[in-house]
């Protein structure tokens, strides 16, 4: 059985033995040890957060029964004797009413003494702080997180009094194997004890409110819902009916409840949507359906299956966590080989759930073949398009894409820059608001095109570090009067995206924000405009390239205005943030010499000259998202000009 992987802080004491099915050891050695703080925040929140759904403890356990056995089946094709005379594997779940006690087992490859502390105790995955944040701040349901982050082993404290872990690795003798138990506060227990059967024992006894866990029916029927299509017998004891001309009592016997062939081999025909919604929800532990499915057999050359899902929902870091590994699982012949995103997936289709079993792959492989394979690289390239395929699917409903794309849509926005073959197929599946959508709509940029005038050159946008921002820039605003349609970009992935992109259905990108507008010649300047230009160009010396005249303001006073190809204000400072030094140019302020504020710069005394021209570069600087370098100085001056 596998759980989350970390370390333990330890202290080594003598403590009386725990009850157990196994015999102890000749010399037991018991150890105490404390739980990782955050181990402890995450068993309080489980408890006391996810009660309303305590049933997904027993799907976490079987999940890892599942897992432990398809690494030992791996692992026994280049060493046999892993699976001695044993080589049936499968999971077993024992119930004990009178005890108040279930029990999970598998006959997996177990874990030694060092993986036990390594894996149990503390939480060492990144992330994990995020979780605990979301759990501590939702009162909502959020079981469908638990199996996302690895910390699937202690779901069980949802509804135990106490766990028993009892565990030995298959390639270890009979008396190395382990003990653990914790009643879930701040410590927990290891012993060494003998153990006659490879795998793991998970013993949960049921606190008294948990007591509908030991029946029979219960706990078959969940069985059922969540863990029915795993590929694994998992048995629970059953009595045959005693024979009516007969005294003798009927000896109970471990009974199959679950449909062990492979969901995605069997012929779509058979399989009805419910079937694909409770696979989908077994494989990617989500309490959520998922918004599609794909499911292909390939035959000829090459011969793969492949079953793709669409979730509804992503976890909370999917944006970010760009090297997580998740997605789609390998089989080779129905063997389960690895989790293999990488390989199977680019990393902006990572959200991506399902299998792909293929008939010719070797069953040796490894990460770094399947980096060179010539078979896995045209399985990649299919399941990229079924993947697209599916999202334009997904397309034809708004409403549903409109769900998709607020979860996924910064995510896909990547495979612009990292897929060039697939850019157009990703492109038409973009979405953004504009200064033509309504609250809450998006347009597609074909349909953007579509309403584009006969004489429109560009594909207007802008960039801005949250959606308000771009809807507020004051850069709009003659385009606004003008009405031409512009796409607002308030994602911060965005000018990274737009920095590789440059056309699309043959329209050239251009930023309303960069450069000069393609409007007719600004008449000349007055003497006295001219002089003011000077003034504040001296005055801002240092933190503007130039001071001039807008072409692009109506109702604003000024705004800054960055060379063609410089990056914009928001993405410097969020790369300087992280310690990157960013080599630019530096902006330029462009003033409505039209604006009250700006004539009253214009006759301003030399006193008050600085300050309002200060504020006139400050102002400008906040409206596109900046960080002012002196924010004390930028107070007194407005309260200077307030009193």
């Amino acid at each position: 059985m596998t759980t989350s992987k970390a370390k333990s802080k330890t202290q080594s004491k003598s403590k009386s033995k725990s009850k157990a099915s196994s015999k102890p050891s000749s010399k037991p050695q018991t150890e105490q040890h404390v739980f990782q703080a955050e181990v402890q925040q995450l068993l309080h929140l489980m408890v006391h957060s996810l009660y309303s759904n305590r049933e997904i403890f027993l799907r976490e356990l079987i999940s890892n029964a599942a897992d432990a056995c398809d690494k030992l089946r791996f692992q026994a094709l280049s060493d046999d004797t892993l699976l001695a005379d044993d080589a049936e594997l499968r999971i077993r779940v024992e119930l004990d009413e009178d005890n108040n006690t279930i029990a999970v087992t598998d006959n997996g490859i177990g874990m030694n003494h060092a993986e036990v502390i390594e894996n149990i105790g503390t939480i060492a995955r990144s992330g994990t702080r995020q979780f605990l944040k979301d759990l501590e701040a939702k009162d909502a349901d959020q079981a469908q997180l638990i199996g996302q982050f690895g910390v699937g082993f202690y779901s069980a404290f949802i509804v135990a009094e106490q766990v028993t872990l009892e565990t030995r690795r298959a390639d270890q003798p009979a008396d190395q194997a382990t003990r653990w138990v914790s009643e879930g506060t701040g410590e927990y227990t290891l012993e060494t004890i003998e153990r006659a059967a490879r795998g793991t024992t998970v013993l949960i006894k049921l606190k008294d409110d948990a007591k509908e866990f030991a029946q029979d029916y219960r706990t078959r029927s969940i069985i059922q819902r969540y863990s029915g299509h795993i590929s694994f017998p998992i048995q629970m004891l059953h009595t045959p009916p005693k024979a009516e001309d007969s005294d003798v009592e009927p000896t109970p016997e471990w009974q199959t409840i679950n449909d062990t062939t492979a969901m995605w081999a069997k012929p779509k025909q058979e399989l009805s949507n419910e079937d694909y919604q409770n696979f989908y929800q077994s494989l990617a532990h989500d309490a959520k359906p998922a918004l599609s499915w794909s499911h292909n057999k390939v035959e000829g050359k090459q011969s793969y299956t492949s079953l793709l899902y669409v979730p509804e929902q992503a976890p909370f870091d999917m944006a970010f966590n760009r090297d997580e590994r998740s997605g789609l699982k390998l089989y080779v012949r129905r063997v389960f080989i690895m989790d293999a995103a990488e390989q199977l997936v680019p990393r902006y289709l990572r959200f991506i759930r399902g299998v792909v079993d293929s008939s010719d792959l070797p069953l040796n492989v490894s990460r770094e073949i399947l980096q060179e394979n010539e078979l896995l690289t045209k399985i990649k390239s299919a399941v990229v398009k079924r993947s697209l395929d599916m999202l334009k699917k997904i397309g034809k409903d708004k409403e549903q894409y409109l769900k998709f794309w607020k979860q996924f849509g910064s995510v896909l926005k990547e495979g612009i820059v990292e897929d060039h073959a697939n850019r157009e197929a990703v492109a038409d599946l973009l979405r953004f608001p504009s200064t033509k959508t309504e609250a809450g709509e998006l347009t597609s940029l074909q349909e953007y095109v579509e309403r584009m005038p006969a004489d429109q050159e560009h594909i207007w946008y802008i960039t801005a570090d949250n959606p308000k921002a771009a809807a507020n820039s004051p850069h709009l605003e003659w385009f606004r009067k003008q009405g031409i349609e512009v796409i607002l970009m308030g994602d911060r992935i965005d000018e990274w995206v737009m920095g590789y992109w440059h056309e699309y259905g043959g329209k050239s990108f251009k930023s309303i924000a960069k450069g000069e507008l393609d409007k007719e010649e600004q008449p000349e300047l007055s003497e006295d405009d001219q002089k003011l230009m000077e003034r504040l160009q001296k005055l801002l010396d240092g933190k503007v390239q130039e001071v001039r005249p807008s072409r692009r303001l109506t109702e604003s006073a000024a705004c800054l205005v960055l060379d063609e190809h410089a990056m914009a204000m928001h993405m410097q400072m969020m790369l300087q943030q992280a310690g990157q030094d960013i080599p630019g140019s530096l902006p330029h302020l462009e003033i409505n010499l039209e604006h009250d504020l700006v004539q009253r710069v214009a006759g301003a005394d030399d006193a008050q000259f600085e300050d309002l021209g200060q504020l006139l570069f400050e102002q400008a600087v906040l409206s596109e998202g900046g960080q002012l370098e002196d924010p004390a100085g930028f107070v007194q001056r407005v309260n200077r000009l307030i009193a």
